[in-house]
């Protein structure tokens, strides 16, 4: 059984063409991969509103997109490319998947997924960083 941490984009990023893990700049992301280094996990992905899942080390441009200003079925759409990709290299079913993404980001995949963990579910912008320095302080 592998261990994969989804992570969300951020609106905050580089203006030029990087690596996923260094086009997103805001503290929420940086925290969060730091925190999901600590799981010791398989694989990391971000969940990005223009290419759905991406590696860490995927060379992709800037773009201004998210699934909070995206409609239901817009956000249904995301998740089926989404789960066509994650399922072509990880177990749905067997694997554990821990999301560090917001509600709109992981609502239509959690349903394809049987086991995950939520371990930021339900805390703001702000608790979330607070919990994340706190957990990645000795990383």
């Amino acid at each position: 059984m592998a261990k994969i941490v989804l992570i969300s984009c951020v609106s905050k990023k580089l203006s030029c063409k990087s690596k996923a893990k260094d086009l997103y700049i805001s503290s929420l992301f940086k925290f969060n991969l730091k925190y999901a280094d600590s799981f010791f996990p398989d694989n990391i992905f971000i969940l990005s509103a223009k290419y759905g899942l991406v590696s860490l080390d995927d060379i992709i441009d800037p773009y201004d997109m998210t699934l909070n200003n995206m409609n239901s079925k817009e956000i249904k759409l995301w998740a089926d490319n989404v789960l066509v990709k994650l399922s072509k290299i990880a177990d749905l079913k067997n694997d554990e998947f821990i999301f560090l993404a917001g509600d709109n980001y992981r609502k239509y995949l959690i349903s394809s997924i049987n086991n995950y963990k939520i371990p930021l579910k339900g805390l703001g912008i702000g608790k979330q960083l607070h919990y994340l320095k706190e957990k990645t302080k000795n990383v």
